[in-house]
């Protein structure tokens, strides 16, 4: 009886400690469940690379896909936004860039990917992109990682919602959003958005110096309030160069990573070797002066926005005092179009 009479009172002990600790759960809990988790994330590649012919010109590709992502207090997907920045440019035989005319990403190419009409697609590539990301909501990321079954596309799940290509590179730039997520401004009432925008600086070979083309992809996401303005912001940029000589040869390794600028940190080297605009001495690495850039666009609308931005495409007073020195003509254009709603 005695024996009995104390194993009952050691599983009220174990049961009343889990109610404790259930109860402590959720007192810590408390105040922290409107609050939501921001960030950004991108993965970089090479795409083809192919030399120029007599009868084709040579070509290079980069990829970046890029993601936005909201999280509750328990770490699962309430919002996330995803959209890829394909570009590619071409080279002539004898080293000379083609004009490369405006870049889109898939999601702003909408209907003209062209996946429905020269694919045979099911949907096209914003509407698949679009059905995974409603795929994602509610779950966690290792929940996510579990949607990529083989040949990298979806599960059952993920198919039957209509997204029918390969979405490991979908879920590698969400595993870094949520990677880099913090605490935030945002509310569920808001809308997240990208902007991203792409721009090249082209040399072509002459003499003994090759050719070159640097692709750089700014990416801004935002979480916009109810009132059209920014509650947080976060900005990267992706820059990577497609090389070759003055016989057309493709040179760049496209084995080869590219981190993002804020991946690269400190061994970016703009405080080592960046110009002192500001006069003080010293000159913050491009991540601490993004930060900058970021904090500047809470509060503020697109309007507002673009009036951060001196004609010259550097920032305004105020924002180079702060340490922001950079020149910030894209992160502008990024920033708009991810504040426009």
């Amino acid at each position: 009886m005695k024996k009995t009479v104390s194993i009952i009172l050691v599983i009220l002990m174990h049961i009343s400690l889990v109610a404790v600790i259930g109860f402590d759960k959720q007192i810590s809990n408390i105040g922290k469940k409107d609050i939501l988790s921001f960030g950004l994330g991108v993965t970089s590649s090479y795409g083809s690379a192919k030399d120029a012919a007599d009868d084709a010109d040579g070509e290079g590709e980069v990829i970046v896909n890029i993601a936005a992502v909201l999280l509750d207090y328990e770490g699962k997907i309430v919002e996330c936004q995803l959209d890829c920045a394909d570009s590619k440019v071409q080279f002539t035989k004898d080293g000379k860039v083609n004009e490369t005319g405006e870049f889109l990403t898939k999601s702003e190419l909408g209907d003209n990917y062209g996946m429905v009409a020269w694919g045979g697609a099911v949907a096209e590539w914003y509407s698949q992109a679009d059905a995974f990301e409603k795929v994602c909501q509610g779950k966690t990321l290792e929940e996510v990682k579990a949607l990529v079954a083989e040949g990298n596309k979806g599960t059952r799940e993920v198919i039957n919602a209509g997204c029918t290509i390969a979405i490991a590179d979908f879920v590698n730039s969400l595993e870094e959003a949520v990677k880099n997520a913090t605490e935030s401004k945002a509310t569920l009432d808001g809308k997240l958005n990208l902007g991203v925008v792409t721009s090249a600086a082209k040399t072509d070979a002459a003499g003994d110096e090759n050719g070159s083309v640097e692709i750089s992809t700014t990416v801004v996401a935002a979480a916009v309030d109810a009132e059209g303005k920014v509650s947080v912001a976060a900005t990267d940029c992706v820059s990577a160069k497609i090389i070759f000589d003055k016989s057309g040869e493709f040179l760049t390794d496209t084995t080869s990573q590219i981190n993002s600028k804020k991946q690269l940190g400190d061994g970016y080297g703009m405080s080592q070797f960046g110009q002192d605009l500001n006069g003080d001495g010293t000159v913050k690495e491009w991540y601490e002066q993004v930060k900058l850039f970021d904090i500047s666009l809470a509060g503020k609308n697109s309007t507002e926005i673009s009036a951060l931005a001196i004609e010259s495409g550097y920032a305004s007073d105020e924002l180079q005092t702060a340490g922001c020195t950079i020149h910030i003509g894209d992160m502008i254009k990024a920033a708009i179009k991810a504040a426009t709603v």
